[in-house]
């Protein structure tokens, strides 16, 4: 076997990454805490498909040699009213680089005369924009698992099997998923939409960008 570390982007987190877990050792009993695991509910009660003992193997992303439980050896999982919080910092942030950008080009959507709607003019601003939030996300994220709010919460970016950093391509589909319905057809709707989803859903708290990419969002501080 290879001890080369895995290229860039090839979504497998390199060794020395510092948020990576481990598998647990051998005669754990398969429990990262050291001692024999229990199924949800007892031997004989129903199984809950998070547990190990459901169809999916573990998770409902298939599982992974990390033990049944996902989140264990994870931070605790984000609060979404801090997450909510992170992004909005984020959308201030980007927005006003779009605005700028968009005068400077002469792009920006304020210039459309309103007698006469310049669709050329307002596509190419949302252009502009997509390519800036998705961008930000994906190489902040990509980096180091935070963007610049998140980083202020002290919030972080993980995948949901192994803890690591996202990959380049994970993290473009998270923003992807996340920004291009805001951006050309759903505004803010789709974004409260997508990042609300956290409120409600177990047991990951996930919104659905988190979804797609099978990602989670946990806390650093």
């Amino acid at each position: 076997m290879s001890t080369e570390p895995p290229p860039p982007g090839s979504g497998q987190p390199p060794e020395d990454d510092p948020f990576r877990k481990r598998p647990p050792s051998e005669g754990a009993g398969g429990s990262p805490y050291g001692g024999p695991q229990e199924p949800h509910g007892g031997a004989q009660g129903p199984q809950d498909p998070y547990s190990g003992g459901g169809p999916y193997g573990g998770d409902p992303y298939g599982g992974g040699p990390y033990g049944a439980d996902p989140l264990a050896g994870m931070p605790p999982l984000a609060e979404s009213g801090k997450r909510v919080l992170a992004r909005i910092l984020d959308i201030i942030l980007v927005s006003i680089v779009v605005g700028l950008l968009s005068w400077a080009f002469g792009v920006a959507e304020f210039k459309a005369n309103p007698d006469k709607i310049e669709y050329g003019k307002q596509f190419a601003e949302s252009v502009l924009a997509a390519v800036l939030y998705m961008g930000y996300d994906t190489f902040l994220t990509a980096k180091t698992g935070q963007t610049l709010g998140k980083r202020l919460l002290k919030l972080r970016v993980a995948n949901l099997d192994n803890g690591a950093t996202p990959s380049v391509q994970t993290n473009l589909v998270r923003s992807a998923v996340l920004w291009l319905p805001a951006v050309f057809c759903c505004a803010c709707v789709w974004t409260a939409v997508c990042g609300g989803w956290s409120f409600f859903d177990k047991p990951y708290k996930q919104g659905l960008h988190d979804k797609a990419a099978k990602t989670v969002v946990v806390s650093t501080g």
